[in-house]
């Protein structure tokens, strides 16, 4: 089958994904074969390549926002069948039997896997996983449209609801890229104020288009405290700026897997007064079936640049550089 690999993490401006034939995998008892469609890229594969997280396998195939349908299945599975169009997101298994794993945690299982980290990801025509793993597609939403919601959504959707705000209140938002794109139409649908704060001018065009009813760079003022805001971008000088215009009592939410280093904050300017900084570590499945369930209720659209398998690089050398108004996707097939 065909595969983008990464064996040495480096700039994505030296092309370090290599387009490669590898064997087609076969599912185990308890695994589903699923045939790729397509595959939204992630930050998180950004900052595996140039080596912002360890390369936890090596080759390694990337991608953990995948859509495809069921061509084969092991003996004991019994929810899935040939032809099921599913999903395939970053949590790829747990240990069912630790203390998150019972109280409702699992994305802070220590022996979790994660698709395209651990294990085998999307950027490939074929894929296995466990089929408890796998999150029914519904018809309303076209592969390309669903791809970005597997993560870039997922992570979105659990950071809004670690914020707090309810009907009526103010959300802020600083990055605006996939996940931000698909947590706006969530917030706007549950009848939140959205205020989104980024530098790129296509970014925040598309952000008022979808709901915000300000816009605004990161230096600019708001008229308003935000009840609640979520960090989307990796730069950690956002978080005291974010705590500036915090409401008393509001909760900051850190969404990125990785981020750079936090200025020293000033306790009083940014903490007190019962001010709440948290992050998000990846997600559950409960987050992804309830995100799913409302992208089809909203409806969710989400904005998509495709892709071929052999345009991968260019792909990520432009989600480096914020020239995606959205999300990027590779279609695989």
């Amino acid at each position: 089958m065909k595969t983008l690999v990464i064996t040495k993490q480096n700039s994505v401006y030296e092309k370090p994904l290599t387009l490669v034939e590898l064997p087609k995998p076969y599912p185990k008892d308890n695994e589903v074969l699923i045939k790729i469609n397509c595959c939204a890229l992630c930050h998180t594969d950004l900052h595996i390549i140039e080596g912002e997280l360890p390369l936890k396998r090596n080759p390694i195939v990337l991608g953990h926002q995948v859509i495809g349908t069921v061509e084969n299945k092991g003996i004991n599975t019994c929810r899935l069948n040939a032809g099921d169009r599913v999903g395939v997101a970053w949590l790829n298994s747990t240990c069912g039997s630790c203390y998150f794993c019972k109280t409702g945690r699992e994305n802070l299982c220590p022996d979790a896997k994660f698709t395209g980290y651990d294990v085998n990801g999307g950027l490939a025509e074929y894929i296995t996983i466990g089929e408890d793993y796998v999150y029914p597609i519904p018809d309303g939403l076209s592969d390309v449209e669903a791809a970005p919601l597997l993560c870039a959504g997922i992570i979105g959707y659990r950071a809004l609801k670690f914020t707090g705000v309810e009907r009526g209140q103010r959300l802020g938002i600083y990055g605006f890229g996939a996940s931000a794109h698909v947590t706006i139409q969530v917030a706007s649908y549950q009848g939140m104020e959205v205020y989104v704060f980024s530098r790129g001018v296509e970014h925040r065009r598309l952000a008022a288009r979808l709901g915000a009813v300000w816009t605004g760079v990161y230096d600019d003022e708001p008229e308003f405290k935000m009840d609640g805001s979520i960090i989307f971008t990796p730069t950690g000088d956002m978080v005291p700026v974010a705590l500036e215009n915090l409401q008393y009592g509001g909760t900051a939410v850190l969404a990125g897997i990785h981020m750079s280093d936090v200025p020293v904050l000033n306790y009083e300017r940014h903490l007190y007064h019962e001010k709440v900084l948290r992050t998000v570590a990846a997600s559950t499945r409960r987050d992804g079936i309830d995100l799913i369930n409302i992208a089809a209720k909203v409806p969710i659209r989400t904005e998509v640049r495709l892709f071929g398998l052999n345009e991968a690089n260019e792909a990520f050398v432009m989600l480096k550089k914020r020239k995606i108004n959205g999300a990027a996707v590779l279609k695989i097939r």
